[in-house]
């Protein structure tokens, strides 16, 4: 697979996934909503902390790869931003969701794909993601994922995506022993809150500014 983004762009069109699916009503997302999204802290791995300029900046050169659209008009108050990843590889829901958790959160084992990509497809067994991931590996125009050697202390090798080119395992390692079953379960729960705190923030700020817009027109009258 050639390289065919870096770090930031991966970051974007992760967000840019995600949030289309697990929060379609607020979806193309706003400039200020998909750095929120790049930036949120929980189920991300690195952390990080764009400014708008390098979210931009990563859109506008995903826009140029056929990845991600502008839409924008008369009736909007700001220009909106999507992503055409699905479209462009011709990926099944369960591939977009196994992709947008390794983009977001970097290698992971099979049941750590489970776990994290809930509320994106639900799998119905560690079967139906290792099926996913081998059809994903075995692509005839590239393979987009690759299988690391399973690591000392750990019980289950790791995949990675191949969007950023060849992946290392150490280059995001989390730094975690292997996890028992019913803990990985905990923290996928205790992730999926965190996440909606972090959505109904932005929807927050999101309702903030409409109210402003709304009482700037109201002044002029």
């Amino acid at each position: 697979m050639e390289v065919l983004l870096n770090e930031v762009e991966a970051r974007v069109l992760g967000a840019l996934i995600e949030k289309e699916i697990t929060t379609p009503d607020y979806y193309p997302l706003t400039l200020n909503g998909l750095t929120t999204a790049c930036n949120q802290k929980s189920n991300r791995f690195p952390v990080v902390a764009f400014d708008e300029k390098t979210v931009l900046r990563a859109h506008e050169t995903l826009r140029d790869k056929g990845l991600a659209r502008t839409v924008s008009g008369a009736d909007m108050r700001v220009p909106k931003y999507y992503h055409l990843f699905a479209e462009k590889f011709a990926l099944t829901t369960s591939q977009v969701a196994a992709l947008c958790v390794l983009m977001l959160r970097g290698p992971q084992t099979t049941g750590e794909i489970r776990g994290r990509s809930s509320r994106l497809h639900e799998f119905a067994d560690l079967g139906e993601v290792e099926q996913t991931l081998r059809e994903l590996g075995e692509r005839d125009a590239g393979a987009l994922v690759v299988q690391f050697e399973r690591q000392p202390g750990r019980k289950e090798a790791r995949y990675a995506h191949l969007l950023c080119g060849a992946a290392e395992p150490a280059a995001h390692e989390e730094g975690e022993g292997a996890v028992e079953a019913a803990a990985l379960e905990l923290r996928a729960e205790n992730e999926r809150i965190a996440a909606m705190e972090e959505e109904v923030a932005v929807l927050r700020d999101e309702l903030a500014a409409l109210r402003k817009a709304f009482e700037d027109f109201k002044s002029q009258f």
